[in-house]
C-alpha cells in the first residue's frame, strides 16, 4: 500500500474500533497499563481527534482512555472506517469477518501482524487491507514530518 492510500485512509477515517486493547490485569501497576503498546496507538489517535472504540471480550464494560470497552466488533453500534488489530496473526481471519459484517470500510493489522487469509477476506468483500504497519507510526511519518496537521505532541 501506497504512502498516498494511507494518507487517504487516515484523513478519511474518524472512527477506529481497536482490537486487544489491554485492560487492567488484578495487582497490576496501573501505570502498566498506560505503556502497553495499544493502549499509546489508542490514547495518541484519540488526541488527534479520532473517536477510538476498545474492543476487548475480557475487559467489556470497563473504562480505557475514557471510552467503554465493548466485547465485540458486532456490538458496536454506530459506524467504524478502520478496525484497527493488535491480535496475534492467527486470530485476523476471524476479525476480517467480523469487521466484513459491521461493514469496516479498513483492516488495519498492526506492526508485525499480517495474515494472507485475512487479507484475501478484506479483498473479496472491497475492504482496503494494511498490515505490518503502526497506524500510530504512519500517522506521525505522514503528517507530522512532512506537513504538521496538529501541533506535535511531546511525549
Amino acid at each position: 500500500m501506497s504512502d498516498d492510500q494511507i494518507k487517504d485512509i487516515l484523513k478519511n477515517s474518524k472512527t477506529i474500533a481497536m482490537v486487544g486493547v489491554s485492560s487492567e490485569k488484578k495487582g497490576e501497576d496501573p501505570k502498566n497499563l498506560k505503556r502497553k503498546p495499544a493502549n499509546v496507538v489508542m490514547k495518541y489517535m484519540q488526541d488527534f481527534g479520532y473517536r477510538v472504540i476498545p474492543v476487548n471480550p475480557f475487559a467489556e464494560g470497563e473504562i480505557i482512555n475514557g471510552e467503554k470497552v465493548i466485547g465485540s466488533l458486532e456490538k458496536i453500534s454506530e459506524s467504524i472506517d478502520i478496525v484497527d488489530i493488535f491480535r496475534p496473526s492467527k486470530e485476523t481471519p476471524g476479525i476480517a469477518n467480523e469487521a466484513v459484517k459491521i461493514g469496516s470500510k479498513v483492516l488495519w493489522l498492526q506492526y508485525g501482524i499480517q495474515n494472507e487469509e485475512a487479507e484475501k477476506i478484506a479483498e473479496n468483500s472491497n475492504i482496503q487491507y494494511v498490515s505490518n504497519k503502526c497506524i500510530k507510526q504512519e500517522y506521525q511519518r505522514l503528517f507530522q514530518k512532512a506537513n504538521p496537521v496538529f501541533p506535535v505532541l511531546k511525549n
